[in-house]
Protein backbone atom coordinates (compact mmCIF):
# COMPACT_ATOMS: atom_id res chain seq x y z
CA UNK A 1 0.00 0.00 0.00
CA UNK A 2 1.15 3.64 -0.78
CA UNK A 3 0.06 6.45 1.30
CA UNK A 4 0.09 10.25 1.25
CA UNK A 5 0.46 12.46 4.34
CA UNK A 6 -2.51 14.30 5.27
CA UNK A 7 -4.19 17.34 7.24
CA UNK A 8 -7.55 17.25 7.77
CA UNK A 9 -9.53 20.07 8.29
CA UNK A 10 -12.90 20.93 9.85
CA UNK A 11 -15.52 19.73 12.60
CA UNK A 12 -17.08 17.16 10.15
CA UNK A 13 -14.16 16.08 8.33
CA UNK A 14 -12.11 15.26 11.76
CA UNK A 15 -14.79 13.45 13.39
CA UNK A 16 -15.54 11.79 9.93
CA UNK A 17 -12.13 10.44 10.20
CA UNK A 18 -11.89 9.27 13.54
CA UNK A 19 -15.67 7.63 13.17
CA UNK A 20 -14.04 5.77 9.91
CA UNK A 21 -11.10 4.38 12.30
CA UNK A 22 -8.36 6.59 10.54
CA UNK A 23 -4.92 6.94 12.80
CA UNK A 24 -5.31 10.44 14.17
CA UNK A 25 -1.60 11.71 15.66
CA UNK A 26 -2.28 14.93 16.98
CA UNK A 27 -5.50 17.47 16.99
CA UNK A 28 -5.25 21.21 17.00
CA UNK A 29 -8.17 22.60 19.11
CA UNK A 30 -8.87 26.47 19.29
CA UNK A 31 -7.73 27.19 22.97
CA UNK A 32 -10.91 28.22 24.97
CA UNK A 33 -13.53 26.60 22.33
CA UNK A 34 -15.88 24.16 24.34
CA UNK A 35 -18.73 24.12 21.89
CA UNK A 36 -20.12 20.55 21.21
CA UNK A 37 -18.80 19.72 17.92
CA UNK A 38 -15.18 20.79 19.65
CA UNK A 39 -16.07 18.34 23.22
CA UNK A 40 -16.86 15.30 20.90
CA UNK A 41 -14.22 15.54 18.96
CA UNK A 42 -12.30 15.70 21.85
CA UNK A 43 -13.67 12.95 23.31
CA UNK A 44 -13.28 10.68 20.45
CA UNK A 45 -9.28 12.43 20.22
CA UNK A 46 -9.05 10.70 24.14
CA UNK A 47 -10.86 7.19 23.59
CA UNK A 48 -7.86 6.50 21.02
CA UNK A 49 -4.88 8.22 22.71
CA UNK A 50 -4.53 10.90 20.02
CA UNK A 51 -2.36 14.23 21.49
CA UNK A 52 -4.56 17.07 22.36
CA UNK A 53 -3.10 20.56 21.48
CA UNK A 54 -4.88 23.97 22.30
CA UNK A 55 -3.15 26.26 20.20
CA UNK A 56 -4.21 29.83 19.47
CA UNK A 57 -6.16 30.93 16.52
CA UNK A 58 -3.20 32.31 14.38
CA UNK A 59 -1.18 29.31 14.98
CA UNK A 60 -4.50 27.24 13.13
CA UNK A 61 -4.99 30.20 10.65
CA UNK A 62 -0.78 29.40 9.94
CA UNK A 63 -1.36 25.29 9.85
CA UNK A 64 -4.65 25.67 7.52
CA UNK A 65 -4.25 24.72 3.94
CA UNK A 66 -7.78 25.81 3.41
CA UNK A 67 -8.53 28.50 5.37
CA UNK A 68 -11.73 27.19 6.54
CA UNK A 69 -10.32 24.79 9.85
CA UNK A 70 -13.37 26.00 11.82
CA UNK A 71 -11.15 25.70 15.14
CA UNK A 72 -9.83 22.27 14.60
CA UNK A 73 -6.91 20.69 12.61
CA UNK A 74 -6.18 17.32 12.84
CA UNK A 75 -2.87 15.67 11.27
CA UNK A 76 -3.56 11.85 10.01
CA UNK A 77 -1.01 9.25 9.84
CA UNK A 78 -1.91 8.46 6.27
CA UNK A 79 -4.77 8.36 3.77
CA UNK A 80 -3.92 4.99 2.06
CA UNK A 81 -4.68 4.82 -1.44
CA UNK A 82 -6.51 1.54 -2.20
CA UNK A 83 -4.82 -0.99 -5.28
CA UNK A 84 -7.34 -1.10 -8.32
CA UNK A 85 -7.93 -4.58 -7.36
CA UNK A 86 -9.11 -3.33 -4.05
CA UNK A 87 -11.92 -1.61 -6.16
CA UNK A 88 -12.83 -4.67 -8.17
CA UNK A 89 -12.81 -6.54 -5.31
CA UNK A 90 -15.29 -4.41 -3.71
CA UNK A 91 -17.64 -5.15 -6.75
CA UNK A 92 -17.60 -8.58 -6.52
CA UNK A 93 -18.17 -9.11 -2.93
CA UNK A 94 -21.37 -6.73 -3.85
CA UNK A 95 -22.09 -8.96 -6.85
CA UNK A 96 -22.13 -5.99 -9.28
CA UNK A 97 -20.54 -5.39 -12.24
CA UNK A 98 -17.81 -2.85 -11.36
CA UNK A 99 -18.36 1.22 -11.94
CA UNK A 100 -15.16 2.92 -11.77
CA UNK A 101 -14.54 6.43 -12.01
CA UNK A 102 -10.72 7.22 -13.98
CA UNK A 103 -10.12 10.84 -13.67
CA UNK A 104 -7.19 12.52 -16.21
CA UNK A 105 -5.61 16.32 -15.39
CA UNK A 106 -8.11 17.18 -12.76
CA UNK A 107 -6.26 19.75 -10.58
CA UNK A 108 -8.60 21.36 -8.58
CA UNK A 109 -8.92 20.14 -5.01
CA UNK A 110 -12.59 20.91 -5.10
CA UNK A 111 -12.96 18.64 -8.36
CA UNK A 112 -11.82 15.94 -7.02
CA UNK A 113 -13.18 16.32 -3.93
CA UNK A 114 -16.80 16.81 -4.87
CA UNK A 115 -16.07 14.22 -7.57
CA UNK A 116 -15.04 11.20 -4.56
CA UNK A 117 -18.74 12.47 -3.09
CA UNK A 118 -20.31 11.70 -6.33
CA UNK A 119 -18.81 8.78 -6.81
CA UNK A 120 -19.52 7.63 -3.22
CA UNK A 121 -23.46 8.40 -3.78
CA UNK A 122 -23.80 7.35 -7.01
CA UNK A 123 -22.25 3.77 -6.13
CA UNK A 124 -19.48 3.57 -8.23
CA UNK A 125 -16.83 1.34 -6.62
CA UNK A 126 -13.95 3.13 -6.59
CA UNK A 127 -11.83 6.05 -7.96
CA UNK A 128 -8.81 5.70 -10.01
CA UNK A 129 -6.63 9.31 -10.32
CA UNK A 130 -2.87 9.37 -11.92
CA UNK A 131 0.78 9.64 -10.10
CA UNK A 132 1.38 12.67 -12.67
CA UNK A 133 -0.57 16.27 -13.34
CA UNK A 134 -3.03 15.31 -10.89
CA UNK A 135 -4.07 16.60 -7.24
CA UNK A 136 -3.69 13.43 -4.50
CA UNK A 137 -5.44 13.21 -1.59
CA UNK A 138 -5.05 16.77 0.21
CA UNK A 139 -6.46 18.61 3.07
CA UNK A 140 -8.78 20.13 0.45
CA UNK A 141 -9.99 17.34 -1.33
CA UNK A 142 -10.68 15.37 2.26
CA UNK A 143 -13.40 18.11 2.99
CA UNK A 144 -14.66 18.25 0.01
CA UNK A 145 -15.84 15.12 -0.21
CA UNK A 146 -17.67 15.40 2.75
CA UNK A 147 -16.46 12.65 4.75
CA UNK A 148 -16.59 10.56 0.90
CA UNK A 149 -13.11 9.73 1.32
CA UNK A 150 -13.24 7.88 4.29
CA UNK A 151 -15.69 5.25 2.39
CA UNK A 152 -14.57 5.13 -1.45
CA UNK A 153 -11.41 3.51 -2.37
CA UNK A 154 -8.76 5.93 -4.25
CA UNK A 155 -6.25 4.41 -6.24
CA UNK A 156 -3.41 5.85 -7.96
CA UNK A 157 -1.78 4.63 -11.09
CA UNK A 158 1.05 5.66 -13.51
CA UNK A 159 -0.39 5.19 -16.05
CA UNK A 160 -4.26 5.85 -17.04
CA UNK A 161 -3.75 4.23 -20.52
CA UNK A 162 -2.55 1.33 -19.22
CA UNK A 163 -4.67 0.43 -16.31
CA UNK A 164 -7.59 1.00 -18.92
CA UNK A 165 -6.04 -1.91 -20.97
CA UNK A 166 -5.73 -4.03 -17.96
CA UNK A 167 -9.04 -3.33 -16.76
CA UNK A 168 -10.52 -4.21 -20.59
CA UNK A 169 -8.79 -7.70 -20.48
CA UNK A 170 -10.90 -8.14 -17.42
CA UNK A 171 -14.08 -7.40 -19.12
CA UNK A 172 -14.58 -3.27 -18.26
CA UNK A 173 -15.84 -0.81 -20.85
CA UNK A 174 -14.97 2.61 -21.28
CA UNK A 175 -16.78 6.41 -21.65
CA UNK A 176 -15.01 9.02 -21.74
CA UNK A 177 -17.02 12.79 -21.64
CA UNK A 178 -16.10 14.54 -24.46
CA UNK A 179 -18.17 17.90 -26.18
CA UNK A 180 -17.42 16.08 -29.51
CA UNK A 181 -19.03 12.68 -28.39
CA UNK A 182 -22.70 11.24 -29.38
CA UNK A 183 -24.83 11.89 -26.90
CA UNK A 184 -25.11 10.50 -23.84
CA UNK A 185 -28.73 9.23 -23.39
CA UNK A 186 -28.09 7.35 -26.98
CA UNK A 187 -25.19 4.99 -25.86
CA UNK A 188 -25.84 1.36 -23.79
CA UNK A 189 -23.73 2.16 -20.97
CA UNK A 190 -24.85 -0.98 -18.36
CA UNK A 191 -22.06 -3.23 -17.32
CA UNK A 192 -19.11 -3.07 -16.39
CA UNK A 193 -18.12 0.47 -16.87
CA UNK A 194 -15.18 3.12 -16.55
CA UNK A 195 -16.39 6.47 -16.47
CA UNK A 196 -13.33 8.75 -17.74
CA UNK A 197 -13.67 12.82 -16.79
CA UNK A 198 -10.90 15.57 -17.75
CA UNK A 199 -10.61 19.09 -16.24
CA UNK A 200 -12.20 21.64 -17.87
CA UNK A 201 -9.68 22.85 -19.56
CA UNK A 202 -7.81 20.25 -21.27
CA UNK A 203 -10.04 17.67 -21.29
CA UNK A 204 -9.13 13.90 -21.44
CA UNK A 205 -5.90 13.57 -23.27
CA UNK A 206 -5.63 12.21 -26.72
CA UNK A 207 -3.92 9.04 -25.65
CA UNK A 208 -6.27 8.46 -22.97
CA UNK A 209 -9.82 9.13 -25.35
CA UNK A 210 -7.96 6.76 -27.82
CA UNK A 211 -8.19 3.46 -25.02
CA UNK A 212 -12.18 4.39 -24.53
CA UNK A 213 -14.83 2.59 -26.07
CA UNK A 214 -17.52 5.92 -26.20
CA UNK A 215 -17.28 9.26 -26.13
CA UNK A 216 -20.37 10.74 -24.95
CA UNK A 217 -21.50 14.10 -24.79
CA UNK A 218 -23.77 15.94 -22.48
CA UNK A 219 -26.53 18.50 -24.03
CA UNK A 220 -25.74 21.46 -23.39
CA UNK A 221 -28.08 24.45 -24.15
CA UNK A 222 -26.36 27.70 -22.76
CA UNK A 223 -24.23 30.39 -24.05
CA UNK A 224 -21.28 28.95 -22.10
CA UNK A 225 -18.80 25.85 -23.86
CA UNK A 226 -18.56 23.62 -20.68
CA UNK A 227 -19.43 22.49 -17.75
CA UNK A 228 -17.36 22.06 -14.50
CA UNK A 229 -15.46 19.06 -14.18
CA UNK A 230 -17.60 17.75 -11.06
CA UNK A 231 -20.89 18.77 -12.36
CA UNK A 232 -19.73 16.62 -15.58
CA UNK A 233 -19.24 14.15 -13.70
CA UNK A 234 -22.24 14.21 -11.74
CA UNK A 235 -24.13 14.05 -15.08
CA UNK A 236 -22.43 11.56 -17.02
CA UNK A 237 -22.61 8.25 -13.48
CA UNK A 238 -26.40 9.40 -13.03
CA UNK A 239 -27.03 8.45 -16.34
CA UNK A 240 -24.89 4.93 -15.74
CA UNK A 241 -26.92 4.65 -12.47
CA UNK A 242 -30.83 5.69 -14.33
CA UNK A 243 -29.59 2.38 -17.41
CA UNK A 244 -28.25 0.82 -14.76
CA UNK A 245 -31.13 0.59 -12.46
CA UNK A 246 -33.69 -0.03 -15.69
Amino acid sequence: MRYEELTIEGRNAVLEAFRAGKTIDKVFVLDGCQDGPIKTITREARKYDTIINYVPKERLDQMSETGKHQGVIAYAAAYEYAEVEDILNIAKEKNEPPFILLLDNIEDPHNLGAIIRTANLCGAHGVIIPKRRAVGLTATVAKTSAGALNYTPVAKVTNLGNTIEELKEQGMWFVCADMGGELMYKLDLKGPIGLVIGSEGEGVSRLVKEKCDFVASIPMKGDIDSLNASVAAGVLAYEIVRQRMN
